[in-house]
């Protein structure tokens, strides 16, 4: 596939679109009218399916394999992307990993994932994306409500990984300020996707409002962050989670 200067559509990159908030992003995107590829680390056919459901709606989408705990995997990602379809408009970085231990018995293993992909990933990402990417985007980051409220006993190190995305926004926002690029962080707590849906009641009693997020509703305030009326939001992070965190 070869870019052609006579496709105008804007262009979106997902890191992590194969499933959960990252398939519902980039079916969301798609129908706001961008073309859209989306990154998967180990489900190839989930990926297809959701770029497949992309275009049986009309639309443009391309899947690419990439661990975002390996640079070089990055950034040829953002490379086969520009290659394809032309400089970015919209950058979503979803991949991150969720390891739950006590201290005590927290792995090293599990610890060097999480401040791989949760920090260092998304650093990379960004960093990638922002240089391939037109003058006036918008980088959008999948962080978590627990940068402010852990939760649970066992979620320090994720938390802590979230609260560093946080803030990496903010900087980064006055970095790319310049070029008028946004940047900005969606945190949602509590969410239904297949990965919760063994402890759906439990999740919900935690909940003020007695529900989870849906996936598309995650999708809607990142198709808001992408879109012209929020051109002054930046270097925020806004938190969905029925109140979870009040």
């Amino acid at each position: 596939m070869t870019y052609t200067s006579s496709d105008e559509r804007p262009v979106a990159l997902i890191f992590g679109g194969s499933r959960g908030i990252g398939a519902a992003i980039a079916m969301r995107l798609a129908k706001d009218g961008y073309r859209v590829a989306l990154t998967f680390v180990s489900s190839p056919r989930q990926a297809e399916k959701v770029a497949a459901a992309i275009r049986e709606q009309g639309g443009t989408a391309m899947t690419l394999q990439a661990d975002s705990s390996d640079p070089m995997a990055i950034q040829a990602a953002v490379t086969a992307v520009t290659e394809a379809f032309g400089p970015l408009d919209v950058a979503v970085v979803n991949a991150g990993v969720l390891r739950l231990a006590a201290l005590k018995d927290l792995a090293l293993a599990d610890l060097d994932i999480m401040l791989s992909v949760n920090i260092r990933g998304v650093v990379l990402a960004l960093q990638a994306s922002a240089a391939a990417m037109r003058d006036g985007g918008r980088l959008i980051t999948i962080g978590s409500n627990s940068a402010i409220r852990t939760g649970t006993a066992t979620g320090a190190i994720y938390a802590m990984t979230k609260a560093a995305v946080a803030a990496l926004v903010r900087g980064v926002a006055l970095d790319l300020a310049p070029r008028r690029i946004t940047v900005n962080n969606v945190q949602p707590g509590p969410t239904e996707t297949d990965m919760t849906s063994d402890m759906i009641s439990q999740l919900r009693d935690m909940v003020p409002l007695r529900r989870l997020n849906q996936p598309s509703e995650v999708a809607g305030l990142v198709s808001y962050l992408a879109g012209p009326e929020a051109g002054t939001i930046t270097g925020a992070s806004l938190t969905m989670d029925g109140g979870f965190v009040l």
